[in-house]
């Protein structure tokens, strides 16, 4: 989850196609780098999720296989905490409308929203099949357009593919079979005409290209970086896989922690302590 936070603040000062769509744009972390509501929702989800499992008995790591409808709960309940918390984090508009109303249910987006929160599932669950369940569920609560729902479970599948040993072909051809993204695509090809969009059909495939031509976690934040559009969204969804297959260097996590509040911090030293 950490390395979802840091392409959260690492890309949040090139959003809106402002950097020069390079690599080598300097130091990942500048005085602007930032977390956004990408971060918030990341540690939402992952609060959420952490206490749906707690109110089942036994172990924690056992009580996440808690019922569907129990997630849904703690999940909206969780984000609606959260983003109350922190409203000035960058929130869409009809996101807004959703915190701010009790009843207020999901509106069909296919916005990037559903895959940029969703990293925390891919360390939680013990098989894909509920790995992509639960992504489903938490993308549901707001995003429940079929886009928006594929975003999240492909974000999450590879994920867990990475983080239980799969190779990179192997995550590519899983996610091309399965959920029908081109990933056939280089980075030098995407760049040159992409744009700041903020759908998961044209964000997810890209941030998952960036993860498959990276070579190592720092490599693949700067190939996300450099492709410019929702640049924050992008690079977290691209960083939250490259975590899983690469681990995150110690001196990088310090300095996401750094920049998060605390009780952030504090879900997310909870969240290691359940996913291990």
């Amino acid at each position: 989850m950490i390395g979802a936070i840091i392409g959260d603040i690492v890309g949040s000062p090139y959003e809106f196609d402002r950097g020069e769509k390079i690599k080598d744009f300097g130091p990942l972390f500048i005085d602007e780098s930032e977390y956004t509501d990408d971060s918030v929702m990341t540690i939402a989800v992952a609060d959420g999720l952490m206490k749906a499992g707690l109110m089942k008995a036994g172990p924690m790591k056992a009580g996440l296989n808690c019922d569907n409808e129990t997630i849904r709960r703690e999940v909206i309940k969780a984000m609606k905490t959260w983003g109350r918390k922190y409203p000035k984090a960058g929130y869409g508009g009809i996101f807004i409308c959703w915190l701010q109303h009790e009843d207020e249910g999901p509106y069909g987006s296919w916005g990037n929203g559903s895959a940029m929160r969703v990293s925390s599932v891919g360390w939680l669950y013990d098989t894909i099949d509920r790995t992509r369940e639960v992504a489903r569920i938490t993308a549901e609560v707001t995003h429940n357009h079929p886009e928006g729902i594929k975003g999240a479970e492909a974000t999450a599948s590879a994920i867990f593919l990475a983080r239980t040993g799969k190779l990179k072909d192997e995550i590519r051809k899983y996610i091309v079979d399965e959920f029908g993204y081109d990933l056939s695509r280089t980075l030098d090809e995407i760049r040159p005409t992409y744009r700041h969009v903020e759908s998961c059909q044209e964000t997810v495939p890209e941030a998952i290209t960036a993860f498959l031509e990276g070579t190592d976690f720092e490599d693949v934040v700067r190939c996300a970086v450099s492709l410019g559009g929702d640049c924050d969204t992008l690079t977290c969804i691209a960083a939250g896989i490259a975590e899983a297959f690469y681990g995150v260097p110690d001196n990088y996590k310090e300095e996401a922690l750094s920049r998060i509040e605390p009780d952030m911090r504090g879900v997310y030293e909870r969240f290691v302590k359940i996913s291990k």
